[in-house]
């Protein structure tokens, strides 16, 4: 998440773009590897707001309106028209996720604005392997315990956000939902839970 508008300071921790750099922190010197295997299909399956509701823990209200403001779009689908449905990414469905954790813990909207643009163009490798710190004034990415002693240093208080827990939590609760492939639409259900065939089961034998 460096470049174009990003804030550096000298040190180890980088403010995201357009929150303001902190004295004494240092830029990343580089994203971490992804973990080997953890590759969502983000890319081949995309989810109808109800699931991106589920996943995310928002409600569609909060969606509809996120959509329309520009905070976080559906990248796979807009809403063609009347009636049409937005098609969201995991990815999307990730930021979702990570903005709603952000606004609850009282983070400036033009702070989470900038993180959840960064967090949609960050690679996957770099992604998976990041921790978001805030203050409430601005966010920034930590990649080892010394930034984020660095960040404690001044005596205020911050949270952190380890995206990679996040991002299994999302993967879990999508694996649970409908989703569409995005090439042909068709749509994908859920495994079944060893219950309900049970269930199916005697009532066909009654």
């Amino acid at each position: 998440m460096t470049g174009n508008g990003d804030s550096r300071a000298v040190g180890g921790t980088t403010a995201l773009p357009g929150a303001a750099p902190r004295p004494g922190l240092r830029q990343s010197v580089a994203p971490q590897a992804a973990p080997r295997g953890r590759a969502p299909a983000e890319e081949s399956l995309g989810y109808q707001g109800p699931s991106a509701c589920a996943a995310a823990g928002i409600t569609y209200r909060q969606l509809d309106y996120w959509a329309r403001t520009g905070l976080v779009q559906p990248s796979v689908r807009p809403a063609p028209g009347h009636g049409g449905q937005r098609l969201y990414s995991f990815r999307d469905v990730l930021v979702l996720k990570i903005v709603k954790r952000l606004l609850d813990a009282g983070v400036s909207l033009q702070s989470i604005r900038a993180t959840a643009q960064a967090l949609r163009t960050a690679e996957l490798a770099e992604l998976s392997q990041m921790t978001l710190m805030s203050d409430g004034a601005a966010v920034y990415r930590c990649s080892s315990p010394d930034e984020l002693a660095e960040l404690l240093r001044g005596g205020r208080g911050v949270f952190g956000i380890a995206v990679g827990a996040v991002w299994g939590d999302v993967e879990a609760a999508l694996a649970q939902l409908h989703a569409e492939r995005v090439d042909t639409g068709e749509r994908v259900a859920p495994p079944e839970h060893p219950g309900d065939e049970l269930a199916r089961r005697r009532n066909r034998v009654g």
